[in-house]
């Protein structure tokens, strides 16, 4: 089975619409997971023979808001979810401000590879100490961070902006890079932290996924939790049951 993660906040005027149309394209291709359709945008966690996933992510990309997604592959020797479903929602992850959409514009993003050059030089280009920002819940967390990173007693990411308040002084003077599975709750972390007044608020493209695919193991202690009945995932791609 080849197994698929992308996300993009994009408008979509007409959720139920495009739902309908992401179920039409799974379903001719018996792939199995979730995907979620908001105003905001879409996320996918999807698993399929590979030639279903490619073709769906084809018939997906000839809308043009959906085209170049950012896609994160991985195997599996199983099918890793029950049942297809395709839910519309108010956002594609849940975090209760309005204040923060991707949509007005991305948050600062920094490549796994030169965050990887940092953390073996120990600060970024201009010195600055790193700091590394989980924001993942702890269930997730338990499972494998980054060496050293801020980790946060949460439970849900609505829970965020007033555990990381007790750190503001921790952080300043400080270059944070915010990461999670994939990227999506990094992206409006980032964007939150901006408007809240955090300094030097940068976000891992393609989170933790991204970096595994792109650098591997490096400075990373154990496996990244997802969402399906792989349960975790080592900086190989492998699935913690194998």
């Amino acid at each position: 089975m080849l197994n698929i993660a992308a996300y993009r906040f994009v408008t979509i005027a007409e959720p139920s619409a495009v739902a309908a149309r992401v179920r039409e394209l799974c379903e001719a291709q018996a792939l199995k997971g979730t995907v979620l359709v908001a105003p905001e945008g879409i996320n996918i966690f999807l698993a399929g023979e590979p030639a279903g996933i490619h073709r769906f992510l084809q018939q997906l990309g000839e809308d043009e808001r959906f085209a170049g997604m950012q896609v994160k592959f991985s195997d599996s020797e199983t099918m890793p979810f029950r049942r297809l479903r395709v839910r519309l929602k108010r956002e594609i992850i849940t975090f209760r401000n309005q204040d923060v959409s991707p949509l007005a514009g991305r948050a600062r993003t920094l490549a796994p590879s030169q965050l990887r050059d940092w953390l073996r030089r120990g600060h970024d280009d201009d010195g600055r100490e790193l700091v590394l920002l989980d924001t993942r819940n702890r269930q997730e967390v338990a499972f494998g961070s980054f060496q050293d990173a801020l980790t946060l007693p949460i439970d849900r990411f609505t829970e965020l902006p007033e555990a990381l308040e007790e750190h503001r002084e921790q952080l300043r003077g400080k270059t944070v890079v915010s990461f999670c599975t994939g990227g999506i709750r990094c992206e409006k972390a980032a964007l939150w932290m901006a408007r809240a007044g955090y300094e030097n608020v940068l976000q891992l493209d393609g989170g933790i996924l991204g970096y595994f695919e792109q650098v591997g193991a490096e400075a990373y202690a154990g496996h990244c939790f997802v969402f399906d009945e792989r349960v975790a995932l080592n900086p190989q791609l492998q699935p913690l049951n194998r």
